[in-house]
């Protein structure tokens, strides 16, 4: 009932957004008179942001289609490389650019799409041949595709780097995790080190990753611990209606992980809006544009596998079982004592409200049998959880030091 709901009011809303960015339209154009007086210009700045809020939004392009080289242009190409069910490999080639280290950024499946880490890969791509982890919405997967939880993201890391190759060449392959996917990026990384896997990569980043969510907790680790495990399964599990490919499944909807972020920082989006508003009725096309350009990636969600939501709940907040030496990957233990060669970066940013500080430091201390000079931790200062990984902090503050990282390891 719950997603039949959403989808109602999605379809009534979409309708409101075109007739809303018709009459903005209409109360701007140089024909009107309207558009010369002060309200006309108000009522259509409001009429716009209406528009904006209310579209409908479905999974975002990249758009990344060059990069910057020695000071040559350079051409890149999306491809998929390697697929399965629940995700793909994504490259960026960049035309004629071969010999560099290989990088896997491993975006989260948290609800957004990985084009939230556009910012992420634009700023990688000088330096590295640059792959990504292209999480589908699980409501376009058909039933008879099976099942996805915590096992089968770790086996789909690890199919992922066998498809990238053996870690030898020029720079060989390293690995970055952003937030969720920080846990079972590290859960491979120790079991294939244990297996001596030849495709295990040099380094492993891991930026604003719950890894032991019982230092400096957040309101998000609250959440996830105030209310018993069988409480997210009757609340938050709904399952996917007629008219999707997935019809049947039961997911954890998008829809109410993005309800439930922006609740936590309501006043912040709300004043995001009111600055919009205020652009548009002084005619700040580029001011208002910032604005809309982050809420367009932010509010395009995807769903989450019941499976794969409830056990993160359940292994990453509730039982801390990676940190406690718990954590098993299809019943065998997980043992990050058996990383001894693959070189540990951990990033936090000084003022995240969804990753606390210390919790991904935290793997440095697990990682008991990892010499000290392949471990390195970094705190961007007045960086907030999204900040250590788009934005100006990450490009100038962060970034250099996974360059640096990736190069003293290759």
């Amino acid at each position: 009932m719950l997603y039949d709901a959403y989808e109602l009011q999605r379809k009534m809303l979409a309708g409101a957004s075109a007739m809303a960015r018709l009459g903005a339209g209409w109360l701007q154009g140089p024909a009107n008179p309207f558009s010369y007086m002060g309200g006309g210009t108000v009522v259509a700045s409001a009429l716009e942001v209406f528009a904006h809020a209310a579209a409908p939004r479905g999974k975002p392009a990249f758009g990344l289609t060059h990069t910057v080289i020695d000071g040559d242009e350079v051409a890149v190409h999306e491809e998929i490389v390697f697929q399965r069910p629940f995700g793909q490999l994504k490259r960026f080639r960049r035309e004629g650019i071969e010999q560099a280290p290989k990088l896997l950024i491993v975006a989260p499946m948290s609800g957004h799409y990985a084009t939230l880490l556009r910012g992420t890969v634009e700023r990688m791509l000088p330096v590295a041949d640059v792959y990504i982890t292209d999480w589908r919405d699980a409501k376009l997967v058909p039933l008879a595709d099976g099942r996805f939880d915590l096992d089968d993201y770790i086996d789909y890391l690890v199919a992922f780097l066998a498809a990238i190759g053996p870690n030898a060449g020029q720079g060989g392959t390293h690995m970055l995790a952003v937030c969720q996917p920080s846990v079972p990026c590290l859960a491979a990384v120790a079991l294939m080190s244990a297996d001596a896997h030849p495709c295990r990569p040099r380094t492993l980043t891991m930026m604003g990753g719950p890894i032991d969510t019982r230092e400096a907790p957040t309101a998000v680790n609250t959440l996830a611990t105030e209310r018993p495990h069988s409480w997210f399964a009757d609340n938050v599990i709904v399952t996917v209606p007629a008219g999707h490919p997935g019809a049947g499944r039961r997911v954890y909807p998008g829809f109410l992980q993005l309800a439930g972020f922006m609740s936590m920082n309501l006043g912040n989006h709300m004043q995001s809006h009111w600055e919009m508003f205020a652009h548009l009725v002084q005619g700040d096309g580029e001011g208002a544009g910032a604005t809309k350009a982050f809420y367009e990636e932010y509010r395009s969600v995807c769903d989450m596998t019941a499976e794969f939501y409830l056990q993160t709940i359940d292994r990453v907040f509730q039982t801390h079982a990676l940190p406690r030496g718990l954590m098993t990957h299809r019943g065998r233990p997980v043992d990050l004592a058996a990383i001894t060669d693959v070189a540990l970066l951990a990033v936090e940013g000084e003022k995240d409200d969804i990753s606390g500080l210390g919790q991904t430091k935290a793997a440095l201390t697990l990682a008991t049998s990892l010499p000290a000079e392949l471990k390195r931790y970094l705190v961007a200062e007045g960086a907030g959880h999204y900040g250590i990984f788009n934005g100006s902090r990450w490009r100038n503050m962060v970034a250099p030091v996974v360059e640096q990282w990736i190069a003293a390891h290759s």
